[in-house]
């Protein structure tokens, strides 16, 4: 199932002269400009000293300060979430530039050197604190199936955006339910996010009824949004998750 409209790379640029964004992929000009402005993070609680009456909770699940350094794997019964690698490489240009995926996300990396330089962009853009990208590897492969992608919005992290692709063989399967309920579990428990944002084409019905079964909620239509694959400009539902929606939600999605 494709569960969101994302940009994965530079729409459109499918040239040997490809480069890699330089802002979160399918930014607004908001997210762009709180990425313009991020520096290379902080600790939160500097060596030799205790924590402060304001900083910010440390959460058990993963401490803030770490995830830039090293993004952990999130991990159920049914898929492993962890960070892209150069091996990964071809499995992203099959999977994304997949027709029925790639219908409503801009063109994704065409050959093995794009797709490396596109892991390579993923991992600095975390270690500066801007950009966090999973790979969906389903239990039982290697390869992965597809991205979960989260940046913030607010320096803290308190709103952030999200978005993902999935290989449309594991479409209905249940995959994206599972791999949604890990980042969501961690965006929220570990990263302190009291929203999240998301956004899919409006005609993308399987993706508009999967963000509203994570409990999300429609906040109105982006017109003219995002150049998608093929060049055709698509409006885009914008969505809303708050924390509280994931409380009453998540009971409803069972751990796999």
């Amino acid at each position: 199932m494709l569960s969101r409209t994302i940009r994965v790379v530079t729409a459109g640029l499918r040239t040997p002269a490809w480069e890699p964004p330089r802002a979160p992929p399918n930014h607004t000009d908001r997210a762009a400009e709180v990425s313009a402005g991020l520096r290379a993070p902080l600790r939160l609680v500097e060596a030799g000293r205790g924590p402060r009456p304001h900083d910010p909770p440390r959460f058990a699940a993963q401490p803030r300060a770490d995830w830039w350094a090293e993004l952990p794997e999130l991990t159920s019964r049914a898929v492993t979430l962890r960070a892209l690698r150069h091996t990964d490489a071809g499995a992203l240009v099959s999977t994304l530039g997949s027709p029925a995926v790639e219908k409503y996300i801009s063109a994704g990396p065409a050959t093995l050197a794009e797709a490396r330089d596109f892991v390579d962009w993923a991992n600095r853009s975390r270690q500066m604190g801007r950009y966090i990208c999973f790979g969906v590897v389903p239990n039982g492969r290697t390869e992965v199936a597809g991205l979960f992608q989260l940046w913030p919005l607010e320096r803290s992290f308190r709103t952030a955006e999200w978005g993902f692709a999935l290989d449309h063989p594991f479409w209905g399967t249940g995959l994206f339910i599972e791999s949604a309920r890990l980042v969501a579990d961690y965006a929220f428990e570990a990263l302190g996010a009291a929203r999240i944002e998301g956004r899919s084409a409006t005609e993308n019905h399987r993706g508009n009824a999967a963000l509203r079964k994570l409990g999300a909620e429609p906040e109105g239509v982006l017109r003219r949004c995002l150049e998608c694959s093929g060049g055709v400009v698509r409006d885009h539902m914008l969505w809303s998750l708050l924390d509280d929606d994931w409380r009453r939600v998540r009971p409803t999605l069972s751990d796999q």
